[in-house]
């Protein structure tokens, strides 16, 4: 079990392998990044590809329809004994989204934004299952009704941006299974969801499984949901199968260090937990505090008085809350409960109403505007946003990256002092010029996405903030990075006394980093107090809910 070339647990549902690949391997010109794996899928089973980002986990699943751009692949891969890596392209485009479906990580970018999710599925219909237009429309509906959307009617006639996350990520589950696949890939499908709604779409593919006896594919990182979902587990590191057995008896006893090593790399606490002495002076004083904030939108009313008036939507109403120096401050809650609202009104981002000051002064309205008392607060409080990926500029060098704010809020300091600047904030996380040759002349692109949310987080710093808000700062990493990543930040703040506003849904993380949390929902605060008094009793049964669905993803 503890290597590429052990023979794959016996399938509990058929002794003939629904899938059977053997020997794949995967190029980029001299580059080899899938070596040799080999593993079975049997009728109606769920196996789970592990690893990290660039295990080759991803491009081992579309090796397998020839999706892999430009690679160069060897090998078999029997789907019902035949050879996908051998057929004709003809051959191979009846399989895809036929006999073979997918459920892509990220669904916003893989729906087409100019048609209605109704319209998409059909489309497969037609062209799988020759169905009319009336027949394939109506057909469409059913099927995002099995998948559990409110009112399929009427969203089958919805544009994806007019779809939450999750009802999103059912509409790609409802177009994949339009064919009816034997076999479904799902690559990372609720990556990008919050707590609950990842535990509704597992739930969902589980009942879709048993109700239709296709096999899943399921290409992850997160191991809480291989645990929860899978029957077997395959784990790839660095393009080698390392591992694979049934799942159980993988997570009792593993064999490979690399396992371990994902096994393990769970959020850990490790903050400073006494509050600031009394009598100190920033034990007076809270570095931030609202009373009552609210931040609202208008929006048109419905029918004729639409014409005359607008109405408000209320993002965030009556959310009153403190932070101390030195300590976290979680924010928790769903997609849509107006954390990430509340963060843009305190960046000084949204006009607000209420009462909201960082360290004894206010935002001047607007508070956007770039008035200099609006500045040396933007230089007080600082953010680290979710995806480093896209909020780090392509065509900057880190150099320019990290040194951007110096120029903002440090113009009297010239080039050489500045490039000592950006230096040291580097070195502050971990990256220096001696690890990585030409560092500072080095883009976004050349550095993996641990690396890149050091970068930002360097950034962040380099203007000597006293808050940091952290903006869902692990949501897109692999577990041992998001790991590394809470570390340093538990580390700068016991060094630097930093303060951080921590936006999340995840629960792991707020038990790892807060020492206090408030729960959103609906843009209203529902239960605040100490982080770990909250989530070990909490009162709300919203935050009870909350608690529930993680642990049982864990």
């Amino acid at each position: 079990m503890n290597s590429a070339t052990s023979t794959p647990a016996t399938p509990t549902t058929s002794a003939t392998p629904l899938l059977e690949v053997q020997d794949l391997c995967v190029r980029f010109g001299s580059k080899e990044v899938v070596r040799h794996v080999s593993f079975t899928v049997a009728p109606g089973e769920k196996l789970a590809l592990v690893g990290e980002s660039g295990s080759g986990k991803t491009l081992t699943a579309l090796s397998l329809l020839r999706l892999a751009g430009e690679a160069t692949i060897s090998g078999q891969a029997r789907l019902r004994g035949r050879d996908l890596l051998a057929m004709s392209e003809r051959e191979l485009c009846a399989v895809r989204g036929g006999e073979v479906a997918m459920v892509f990580q990220e669904p916003m970018t893989a729906l087409n934004p100019l048609m209605t999710v109704g319209r998409q599925i059909a489309e497969v219909l037609q062209l799988k299952k020759a169905l009319t237009p009336a027949q394939s429309a109506q057909a469409a509906i059913e099927l995002l009704a099995k998948t559990g959307i409110p009112e399929p009617a009427r969203r089958a006639g919805a544009y994806p941006h007019q779809l939450s996350g999750g009802q999103r990520q059912r509409a790609m589950i409802a177009m994949a299974l339009a064919s009816e696949p034997a076999l479904l890939l799902a690559d990372e499908p609720t990556t990008a969801l919050d707590v609950t709604l990842r535990r509704q779409i597992l739930d969902l593919l589980a009942d879709l499984q048993r109700q239709t006896g296709m096999a899943v594919l399921l290409i992850t990182h997160d191991l809480n949901l291989v645990r929860r979902f899978a029957d077997r587990v395959a784990v790839l590191e660095h393009g080698v199968l390392v591992e694979q057995g049934p799942v159980a008896e993988l997570f009792r006893a593993p064999q490979h260090p690399y396992t371990h090593r994902l096994l393990a790399s769970r959020p850990q606490r490790d903050v400073v937990e006494a509050p600031p002495p009394p009598g100190s002076t920033a034990n007076i004083l809270p570095v931030l505090q609202t009373q009552d904030l609210g931040v609202s939108y208008p929006v048109p009313l419905p029918g004729w008085r639409g014409w005359f008036r607008q109405g408000r939507f209320e993002a965030v109403r009556g959310a009153t809350l403190q932070l101390l120096p030195g300590r976290t401050l979680g924010v928790v809650g769903e997609s849509g409960s107006g954390k990430s609202t509340l963060a843009q009104a305190i960046l000084g981002l949204l006009p607000h109403t209420g009462d909201l000051q960082i360290a004894g002064k206010r935002w001047q309205p607007p508070a956007t505007r770039n008035v200099p008392a609006n500045q040396a607060l933007r230089r007080r409080v600082q953010v680290v946003f979710q995806d480093p990926f896209s909020s780090l500029s392509p065509r900057l060098t880190v150099e320019e990256i990290v040194g951007e704010g110096l120029r903002v809020h440090a113009p009297a300091l010239d080039a050489a002092a500045r490039r000592q600047r950006v230096q040291t904030a580097l070195a502050e996380v971990g990256l220096t010029a001696a690890q990585y040759p030409g560092l500072l002349a080095r883009y976004p692109h050349e550095f993996s996405g641990g690396q890149r949310q050091r970068i930002a987080i360097a950034r962040a710093l380099i203007v000597q903030p006293h808050i940091l808000v952290l903006d869902e700062p692990t949501s897109a990493l692999d577990v041992t990075i998001q790991q590394q990543v809470l570390r340093l930040l538990q580390r700068l703040q016991r060094e630097k006394g930093l303060s951080y506003l921590l936006i999340t849904h995840d629960v792991e993380v707020v038990r790892a980093m807060a020492h206090e949390v408030i729960v959103m929902k609906d843009g209203a605060v529902l239960e605040s107090g100490p982080a770990l008094q909250v989530l070990q009793a909490p009162r709300h049964p919203y935050t009870q809910r909350l608690v529930e669905a993680a642990a049982l993803a864990d």
